[in-house]
């Protein structure tokens, strides 16, 4: 059977990646079906551990696993990072936010990231400071699924993502849960080692060129900011105030439970 991409399906390249939708999937934050796993005939031999435990699991998650040639493998996604194995799989149903309840956590809005890279990157600092979802709004992120699960480190299929119409809905609903609202935002904020970032919170992170929107600034409870240690007086790319952000979050809720 040759390897020929369908438009209606969606490519996930790597073992990393392969193995993060197994566990999103088993998880039940992840509805894809997998169909078909493609590998490179020409690596076989060296790969016979990988190929052994993906026949293992076929039964489990429905798939057929599919020899191939090198070249057809490489056709079926842009990056270069497959490593010899590529995931055919349908689209992911990203649940409404305003349907999904939500009782407590640590929750994230990323608005206005336009780069699949930067928002993978994102969501990869994310999950592991211990997010308990993501929220999407507007930009629709399935045709760049393969690109954001590689820069995610495959993470993206294994967190929870929630969509809501507008930023402002979120922060509304999410206020109606009970959470605080906690943002990245330089104008009347406060030093991120200072903040009171208890649980619930959604932390909302704005991208590098649109920023947030004024009605989510509007109705947060808190701004905060990351001071430097040098005469800096530019920001950090998002990805990299994300990892902070998140790391503090994480750190400040870990102390509490010390008190």
């Amino acid at each position: 059977m040759s390897a020929v991409p369908d438009p209606n399906l969606t490519y996930l390249e790597g073992m990393t990646s392969i193995n993060a939708l197994f566990d999103g999937i088993r998880t039940g934050v992840n509805d894809r079906s997998v169909t078909r796993i493609f590998y490179d005939g020409s690596r076989k031999d060296k790969k016979f551990r990988e190929i052994s435990f993906l026949k293992s699991q076929s039964p489990v998650f429905g798939y057929s696993l599919t020899e191939c040639g090198a070249d057809e493998l490489s056709g079926l996604v842009s990056g270069h990072s497959h490593g010899g194995f590529v995931a055919e799989c349908t689209d992911r149903t990203v649940p409404a936010l305003e349907s999904t309840p939500l009782s407590g956590g640590f929750y994230a809005l990323l608005e206005g990231i336009e780069d699949p890279y930067n928002f993978g990157s994102c969501i990869r600092s994310l999950y592991a400071f211990g997010a308990d979802g993501i929220v999407v709004t507007e930009r629709d992120w399935s045709n760049a699924a393969s690109v954001v699960c590689r820069s995610s480190a495959g993470l993206s299929e294994r967190i929870l993502q929630l969509r809501c119409q507008s930023p402002e809905q979120a922060a509304a609903c999410f206020k109606n849960y009970g959470f605080r609202i906690v943002c990245a935002n330089i104008r009347d904020s406060v030093p991120l080692e200072e903040a009171d970032l208890s649980f619930p919170l959604l932390l909302v992170i704005g991208g590098e060129k649109r920023g947030i929107s004024r009605g989510v600034l509007d109705s947060c409870d808190l701004n905060v900011r990351i001071d430097y240690s040098s005469d800096f007086k530019g920001s950090l790319g998002t990805a990299a105030a994300a990892a902070i952000l998140a790391q503090s979050v994480a750190r400040y809720n870990i102390s509490k439970e010390h008190l």
